[in-house]
């Protein structure tokens, strides 16, 4: 039986290598699907959990996944014993921007190497780690081929951007369109067939790179748009005008116009990280991507306008923010979920931290948080709390907040969300 045919009938084994907020709904998708999956991880706690039926991600509940591991469709590993043995490989590994800010495929080229020496012949491999253009045929097919397989003929390469939005109620893995690139069109046939199992609808393009740059034009559009509302938000702060009565007047047209609001910063992995990949890979051929530079300074700077803030705030109010209580609500970078990761809110706590201010912080998902090796716990939020508090500074509007009884309580407020629209509140409230 050849790959096309494992794949048509769920014979064929997949292994998924990463399994985070990427990984694991895919391979929990694959199982439910009726295929058999290994799940690979690094990190042996999270193997040991998956494999106990608790969910490391939050969009994948305790009772799904603890229903495809009991039936033995789903099992995880630490280790890579099971390679030489699956059909299908999908890479959802970690693409983090390293010291310098250049992109750091170092996960990548991990996984290739033990790919190399331990795949058999007619195995299908996906990369869906976001990346730079050039990376899936340039990188990883070469060092793949050294193994001995050919591919289009006994290897099957292609590049598929993972669309995970964490948090997503409406939108997830199966109902969000799939883009596929493979190498060859063998490579690109058999990838269609094989997220044709699990994804409602499967976009095919060109190659690879293609694929790889419509993942960076997707995250860079939206850079670019919340870099230019915020900056209008500075904009409408020294003409006296409030942004965002404009932003929902603009909202109005019916054509033309994509509402983005304002806000503290951008956080997540995708959006502060993957328009610096097309950046650094447009240097190689002599191109200045000066629009993604400018916007990424943009969206930079924010946390700084926010502490800025913060001291007019409490300047209003005759204090100085060296020795300020100021409570911090929400660290995780979007609205209920528990991900911290590029959160503006860290950045906000270290500038306001340099400022010798004393720091406190709420945040319904995120019970502790490690802020230069000191750990911070979230405070109860009650009213007593909140009043004892010289500032509270919205950071994430998360929906499980009372925002009424948080301003009843509050003394003065920065709101970088415009959460809090009761205009009978007692507290003083300073918008972005």
């Amino acid at each position: 039986m050849n790959l096309s045919e494992k794949i048509q009938t769920r014979q064929a084994k997949i292994a998924v290598i990463g399994l985070g907020y990427v990984g694991l709904p895919l391979a929990v998708a694959c199982s439910e699907a009726g295929f058999s999956v290994v799940g690979i991880d690094v990190n042996a706690k999270k193997v040991a959990r998956i494999n106990r039926g608790e969910s490391v991600v939050q969009d994948i509940p305790d009772a799904q996944l603890a229903a495809v591991v009991a039936d033995n469709r789903l099992q995880a590993f630490a280790d890579y014993a099971h390679i030489p043995d699956v059909d299908v490989v999908i890479i959802c590994v970690p693409t983090p921007l390293n010291k310098s800010g250049d992109p750091d495929v170092s996960y990548i080229l991990a996984v290739g190497e033990v790919l190399r020496d331990n795949l058999k012949p007619d195995v299908l491999v996906v990369l869906e780690s976001t990346t730079f253009p050039g990376t899936t045929e340039d990188l990883l097919a070469p060092m793949l081929e050294e193994s001995g397989l050919k591919v289009g003929e006994d290897l099957f390469v292609a590049f598929s951007p993972e669309r995970i939005d964490p948090g997503n109620a409406r939108y997830h893995l199966q109902n969000v369109p799939k883009v596929v690139g493979g190498i060859t069109p063998m490579c690109q046939s058999l990838a269609v067939a094989f997220y044709q199992t699990i994804i409602e609808r499967v976009v095919p393009v060109s190659s690879p790179m293609a694929a790889e740059m419509t993942k960076l034009l997707e995250n860079t559009f939206r850079s670019v748009n919340i870099a230019l509302v915020n900056e209008m938000a500075i904009m409408c702060d020294k003409l006296g005008l409030n942004i965002w009565e404009i932003v929902d007047a603009a909202a109005t047209k019916p054509y033309g116009y994509m509402k983005f609001v304002p806000g503290p910063g951008v956080g997540g992995h995708c959006i502060p990280v993957d328009p610096h990949y097309l950046s650094w890979k447009l240097k190689q051929v002599n191109y200045n991507a000066r629009f993604i530079q400018l916007a990424g300074e943009i969206n930079a700077e924010m946390p700084i306008y926010v502490v800025d803030k913060v001291v007019d705030a409490l300047n209003a109010d005759r204090k100085a923010v060296n020795g300020a209580r100021i409570l911090m609500l929400g660290v995780a970078y979007k609205p209920d979920i528990d991900d911290v990761r590029e959160s503006p809110a860290l950045d906000v706590l270290r500038l306001l931290e340099l400022r010798g201010a004393e720091l406190y912080y709420n945040d319904p998902f995120v019970p502790s948080l490690k802020m230069n090796g000191t750990l911070m716990t979230s405070l109860p939020l009650t009213p007593d709390v909140i009043s004892s508090m010289d500032c509270v500074v919205v950071i994430t509007a998360h929906s499980t907040y009372d925002w009424t009884s948080i301003a009843a309580a509050a003394k003065v407020i920065v709101d970088t969300r415009n959460a809090v629209t009761d205009t009978g509140a007692s507290a003083r409230i300073f918008r972005l």
